[in-house]
């Protein structure tokens, strides 16, 4: 498995992990709690910025507002814009692409539903996945008959679908209609969902439809044609022609072989009939059970959809950013002598591996850039080291009042007291 940016701990349990380092010593486990607040809202007041320029840029395309709203933006909402700020937020997030080639593989396999789902990928635009997070899980699926085997199925912890519809024209041409469609030509839909099987990426498409794979036709029309045409000439048609012959010529029927005959053809027939209704059931459970997991993807899985989907997203990059920088200030404060980018990258991944049985990709370049940005941290021939903790705290008290100076200004001169 591919070993990712992502660090699938909670930023509060990466806060009291590095705060027991700094055991024994009072002012700097509480300088530590400090900087580690403040910091964590500047992150949340760049964020704030962020999604109000995206909120502005996306709202031409947001399928929830009502037409009449949405067409007051039109020449303000630039979608080129929002697709920047948009993939800036997912890298932060470390979110991601799936390949084409993941995606494809998708459409062939499945893990859990075993369908064959249609998908008419000519009404997008654009459309893309980005994933965040990986697990295996122990999973029960039907094989044969009644048996079920247990296998070992990939998940992604995290799924954000980007949907980018074609425009009026598109459908009216191909005669597709709104009401059918249930969308809004020319919108854009995202939609996060936790927790996605590998293989069964193509069940987050809105419009993926159960079709019978070539499989199930094959088990369906194979039997049921060379079945039916055999016990048909061998059994119920010689029978039935035997006893209209010895009807027409006067003949006395065998009334028994004859009956016997053509008893044991409708039985035949019978059978044959049965196994291909439990084909077909076969096919409508796999629907339901596609319709299960759709309405679960919908209900349990779904944790965001279209301009909803911004919060849960920024929130994940300031996440994202808070831990990296915190680990790689706290690992530098700590260490007796300045580390190299790989000697601190090496530190943290190993820590994360030893202490958590966690194997990830820390990326450390952005780490620094964070601690250099802030002023936290510094180069000197290739070795990083950061400022201490009090000094720290004043460094991150100057940004904050460098960010709201005009503010401060402003409310002074009306005559407030700050």
């Amino acid at each position: 498995m591919k070993r990712e940016h992502y660090i699938p701990f909670d930023k509060e349990f990466l806060l009291e992990e590095q705060l027991t380092e700094y055991a024994g010593d009072e002012k700097q486990v509480e300088d530590f709690k400090k900087l580690f607040d403040i910091i964590e809202h500047y992150y949340h007041y760049e964020a704030f910025n962020i999604i109000r320029n995206i909120k502005k840029n996306y709202a031409f395309f947001d399928p929830d507002l009502h037409p009449k709203e949405r067409v007051t933006f039109e020449g303000k909402s630039d979608i080129t814009l929002f697709k920047k700020n948009l993939l800036k937020v997912l890298d932060l997030s470390n979110y991601s692409r799936v390949s084409k080639e993941t995606l494809d593989q998708a459409f062939k396999d499945s893990d859990l539903i075993g369908l064959k789902l249609a998908i008419d990928l000519d009404i997008y635009k654009d459309y893309e996945i980005y994933v965040r997070g990986q697990h295996t899980a122990k999973e029960k699926v039907s094989k044969y008959f009644f048996w079920k085997k247990k296998i070992e199925v990939a998940y992604y912890d995290r799924v954000m679908i980007y949907l980018k519809y074609q425009d009026a024209d598109y459908f009216i041409k191909n005669k597709i209609k709104k009401n059918k469609s249930l969308i809004e030509p020319g919108t854009i839909v995202l939609k996060i969902f936790k927790r996605v099987p590998k293989n069964d990426l193509e069940t987050i498409f809105p419009n993926a439809i159960p079709m019978m794979s070539l499989n199930d036709k094959l088990l369906l029309w194979v039997p049921g044609i060379v079945g039916g045409i055999s016990l048909l000439s061998a059994k119920v048609i010689p029978a039935l022609i035997k006893m209209q012959a010895a009807y027409e010529s006067g003949e006395t029927i065998d009334l028994l072989n004859s009956k016997t005959s053509l008893n044991q053809g409708l039985i035949a027939l019978g059978i044959l009939g049965a196994y291909l209704f439990r084909q077909y059931n076969n096919f409508v459970n796999k629907k339901i059970k596609y319709s299960k997991m759709l309405s679960d993807s919908l209900y349990f899985k779904n944790i965001g959809n279209n301009s909803g989907a911004f919060y849960s997203l920024l929130n994940s990059s300031e996440e994202e950013v808070l831990k990296e920088t915190i680990l790689a200030y706290s690992f530098l404060n700590r260490s007796e002598t300045p580390l190299t980018e790989e000697e601190l990258d090496h530190q943290i991944e190993s820590w994360f591996k030893i202490k958590h049985n966690t194997v990830l990709d820390f990326d450390v370049k952005a780490a620094l850039l964070k601690l250099k940005n802030t002023g936290l941290g510094f180069e000197t021939n290739g070795k990083w080291e950061v400022i201490p903790l009090d000094n720290a705290l004043i460094r991150i008290d100057e940004i904050w009042d460098g960010v709201f100076e005009y503010n401060h200004v402003t409310q002074k001169n009306q005559g407030f007291n700050l």
